[in-house]
């Protein structure tokens, strides 16, 4: 994806999730998607990683989004589990256990490990991006309606 360096805040109506996709960008990097009822005020409809977001959506063709740059600040043991995370395939889903298993010094027997790992997604600033709806057993970031409607679209 071409860099992007307008800071701001983006959003669009989706008429599959019946409400706004919204992302905020600065140099170059989504800080955060959430998905509003009602935009922010200084929103703008334009930006390109909305665009790839809608194609996504449109559910015509496998998108991934792993071309779009996203600025993480979270914690560095959340970082570890949300860049594996971001590497679950479309249409495929993990469960916690596993995702665990697949982060590198995590425990899927330990139970502070696990906390942290549901803490993480929980927590993921970007949803869609980052895509914690494939992660059968596990909170998501995203509103329940939503994410159901991405596991839809997925076929999971």
């Amino acid at each position: 994806m071409e860099d992007v360096t307008d800071a701001g805040i983006y959003a669009r109506e989706s008429s599959y999730l019946d409400r706004y996709v919204q992302i905020g960008a600065a140099s170059g990097r989504v800080l955060r998607v959430s998905f509003p009822t009602i935009p922010e005020d200084e929103a703008e409809a334009e930006h390109p990683v909305l665009e790839h977001i809608f194609e996504y959506l449109d559910g015509l063709e496998e998108i991934d989004f792993d071309d779009v740059q996203i600025a993480l600040t979270v914690p560095t043991d959340q970082r570890a589990v949300l860049e594996q995370v971001r590497g679950i395939p479309y249409g495929e889903q993990v469960d916690v256990d596993a995702l665990a298993r697949m982060t590198s010094g995590l425990d899927p027997d330990d139970e502070d490990d696990i906390i942290l790992v549901r803490t993480a997604l929980e927590e993921n600033p970007t949803p869609i991006l980052i895509p914690d709806h494939r992660v059968r057993d596990g909170p998501s970031a995203a509103p329940p309606a939503v994410e159901q409607k991405l596991r839809s679209l997925e076929e999971l």
